[in-house]
């Protein structure tokens, strides 16, 4: 007789196991614990098997006896139930870990060695935000272009044009990285060309006229909030580094000897190991800024409220607000523009070694990266010559009289 859901729902567990039957060979199995579980009895190849089906209630009635009518139908056509279920779950398995989410996952890990702990941070929440809820859980090659376009046009949506095309560059990394590595055909996202609206580039405000820099470090120099905010704004510029990297350096990473600052990969955007040669004017801002926290051999720079902190990101700006310069004028990053600008166009520098100690990437002819000593002695001259000519511009400013380029391109 077949069963009933009254019949199941009122089976009480027993001293033993048993079994309540209903037709074909699927019957439910009743533990001592109380849990049912269906299973099928069936033979294949002259052999007697078993075939679990799922547990009540989760698996119906109904439900157990669809299951029992695929298994007959798999029997008919020479197919073991088993087997075929354990097939089903190796293929599913293999499709969990070749998905977008896996496959990304894999991909940033490996990048992530030579990115900078930050940047690393920054790329993984791009993921998890804005793709692993859309597209994580799908095969690589199952997700068509429009899917992907509506996950760029919803970041997009919020106004967020920028983050939607740096979403998109990464996606399309991940792609390159599954048909590498055999999990997917192509890259499919230079099927998007031109379906996002173009990002305008905003460039970071900077001072680059000689005339207006030479006035900004005497503002700078004449700067009367705290000695650890003025100590940074007046090493920026001649070292011009990255804000953050400025604003957690730490004593163990000065030479003085060497006059170099070692930056370590992990603080750098690019994830490797930076050089910055130190000019006699820098190492003179460095040497009064360690008597007031060189003792503590931690941060340069360290927060007003701890030694333990860096400074915060916001202090230069502020600082920049007091001595009335705009943010639409002069930034913390305008610094590096500053540099870049003039060592170029006013005192001729080579390309690569502004480049260089930008801490861009740089390829030589053979298109190998440079490492991190590459060309030091000729960055050592340029920097001490970049530290002459700021220098120049503030007596220039200060004293209101003509400055020539060889005054500060001959000095010492």
């Amino acid at each position: 007789m077949a069963l009933t859901d009254t019949q199941i729902r009122q089976a009480k567990p027993r001293e033993k196991a048993y079994r309540l039957s209903d037709a074909r060979g699927l019957y439910l199995e009743v533990t001592t614990a109380g849990s049912k579980c269906w299973r099928l009895k069936y033979r294949f190849a002259g052999k007697e098997k078993r075939l679990s089906m799922g547990m009540y209630p989760r698996v119906t009635l109904k439900d157990a006896r669809k299951a029992c009518d695929v298994a007959k139908d798999q029997l008919e056509q020479g197919i073991d139930p088993s087997q075929a279920k354990k097939a089903k779950k190796v293929e599913l398995a293999a499709a969990q870990a070749n998905n977008f989410e896996a496959i990304a996952l894999e991909w940033h890990k490996q990048q992530s060695a030579k990115w900078s702990e930050g940047y690393t941070a920054k790329v993984l929440r791009a993921l998890e935000r804005d793709l692993f809820p859309y597209i994580g859980t799908l095969p690589l090659d199952q997700i068509s272009p429009p899917q992907l376009l509506a996950v760029f046009k919803r970041i997009e949506s919020r106004g967020a044009t920028e983050s939607a095309h740096r979403v998109k560059q990464i996606t399309g990394q991940v792609y390159r990285y599954a048909v590498a590595t055999g999990r997917a055909q192509r890259d499919i996202t230079p099927d998007l060309k031109g379906a996002l609206a173009t990002h305008q580039t905003k460039h970071f405000p900077a001072i680059t006229e000689p005339e207006k820099v030479g006035k900004l470090l005497c503002l700078i120099d004449s700067y009367e909030g705290t000695s650890t905010v003025r100590a940074a704004m007046k090493l920026a510029p001649l070292v011009f580094v990255r804000p953050k990297e400025l604003r957690h350096a730490e004593w163990p990473e000065i030479d003085f000897d060497k006059a170099e600052w070692r930056i370590p990969a992990e603080k750098m955007k690019m994830g490797v190991d930076h050089i910055v040669p130190l000019s006699r004017q820098a190492i003179e801002i460095l040497e009064e800024q360690r008597l007031l926290t060189g003792h503590w051999n931690g941060y340069v720079f360290p927060s007003a409220r701890s030694p333990r902190r860096p400074m915060s990101d916001n202090a230069i700006l502020s600082a920049f607000r007091t001595m009335g310069i705009s943010k639409d004028e002069m930034t913390g990053h305008g610094f590096r523009a500053m540099a870049r600008t003039l060592l170029d166009e006013v005192l001729g520098e080579r390309v690569e070694l502004i480049e260089h100690q930008l801490a861009h990437a740089v390829k030589d002819s053979l298109g190998r990266a440079y490492n991190r000593t590459t060309h030091l002695p000729q960055r050592k001259e340029m920097m001490q010559r970049w530290a002459n000519y700021l220098e120049g511009l503030k007596c220039m400013v200060a004293a209101n009289n003509i400055f020539h380029l060889k005054d500060y391109k001959d000095a010492n």
